[in-house]
């Protein structure tokens, strides 16, 4: 498959995204090319690990092909959005729980899906491009492929800041945020992959200090507010207009389900309960949410102006994520 380069080199297992004209957006067949190669190595002796990157310069992976989405719902196929997301979260599922170092190289942007493939590795390396987001919000979703359990353990109010704002974040940030583990400089990570081929052994991973952290130093206590509308206020009353204008931009619905999943999230004792719950908003994502609305506006006509319709009440949110029956994410054992 020309978008996945898969192969084994030395004592790794190797995985590119390469798709870079179109910043390695994930497809329906990389995923499973991805779960694929995961399943194929899980026994194989002469894999010690694997290493996934990303081809081109600008990205790492910018995210699902949600533009394919967009168009097969638009012809009434919402089965095309149901199926890719399952095997998304199950391939995130895989990566967390994989029996053997997964080493990702996180360069340039790493949005959404991207998040969804590094977030979940056991070594997680950033460098000084690195732009990490989940800006789901943005087009109507939530920050699923396992966001919402990432977020939950970030120290304080990060992870209810990033789902609601959608924010950019470097390296350092990153690191803070226990999205990423390891700096080091990019110009480094040639010889580093050459070493792990190798040696077939994490310990050559070798961090540099990282890039001081602006959320370390930030005052996101707002954000522990009960609901989106309270969080509006307190950014109001202390004149925090940046901030308030991420979230003027956003699906209220998008919003106050994602708030309500990183909070909910916060008990889960395994990673797959927050994809179950997640699907259940994907699930019914260009039915019943802002999605359509949000792609149309940001990568089919460009307009930046999304005309939000979903409502947000309580009611609302329990609603898009309650239970879908037989329908339901459900999770096997690999092993």
């Amino acid at each position: 498959m020309e978008d996945l380069i898969v192969r084994k080199s030395g004592r790794a297992g190797r995985i590119t995204l390469n798709r870079p004209q179109a910043m390695n957006a994930l497809t329906r067949e990389m995923v499973q090319g991805i779960h694929a190669a995961l399943r194929d190595w899980r026994d194989d002796a002469e894999v010690d690990l694997v290493v996934i990157d990303g081809a081109g310069e600008r990205a790492f992976c910018a995210g699902g092909d949600i533009a394919a989405l967009y168009q097969a719902a638009q012809n009434g196929d919402h089965e095309t959005g149901r199926t890719f997301f399952r095997d998304e979260y199950a391939m995130n599922a895989a990566i967390a729980d994989y029996p053997k170092p997964v080493v990702v190289l996180l360069h340039g942007f790493v949005m959404g899906g991207g998040v969804g493939i590094g977030g979940h590795a056991s070594h997680r390396i950033v460098g000084d491009s690195t732009r990490m987001s989940m800006p789901e919000a943005g087009i109507g979703l939530i920050p699923d492929v396992g966001g919402t359990w990432l977020l939950a353990r970030a120290p304080g109010r990060i992870g209810e800041y990033l789902a609601l704002t959608g924010a950019r974040i470097g390296a350092g940030d990153a690191i803070y945020a226990g999205l990423a583990d390891s700096y080091i400089p990019e110009d480094a990570w040639p010889g580093l992959i050459a070493e792990l081929e190798r040696s077939g052994d994490t310990r050559v991973i070798k961090g540099s200090p990282p890039p001081d952290s602006p959320l370390a130093d930030r005052d996101l206590s707002v954000f522990g507010r009960p609901d989106v509308e309270a969080i509006r206020r307190a950014l109001r009353d202390s004149d925090d207009d940046a901030t308030l204008s991420l979230l003027e931009s956003n699906s209220p619905l998008s919003m106050a389900a994602g708030l309500m999943m990183v909070r909910a999230a916060r008990d889960d004792e395994r990673l797959q309960d927050a994809l179950s719950r997640e699907y259940r908003f994907t699930h019914r994502a260009t039915q019943e949410a802002d999605f359509l609305e949000g792609v149309r506006a940001a990568l089919i006509d460009r307009d930046r102006t999304p005309d939000w319709q979903a409502a947000a009440s309580e009611e609302d949110v329990a609603a898009i994520l309650s239970p879908l029956g037989d329908h339901e994410l459900t999770w096997e054992d690999e092993t």
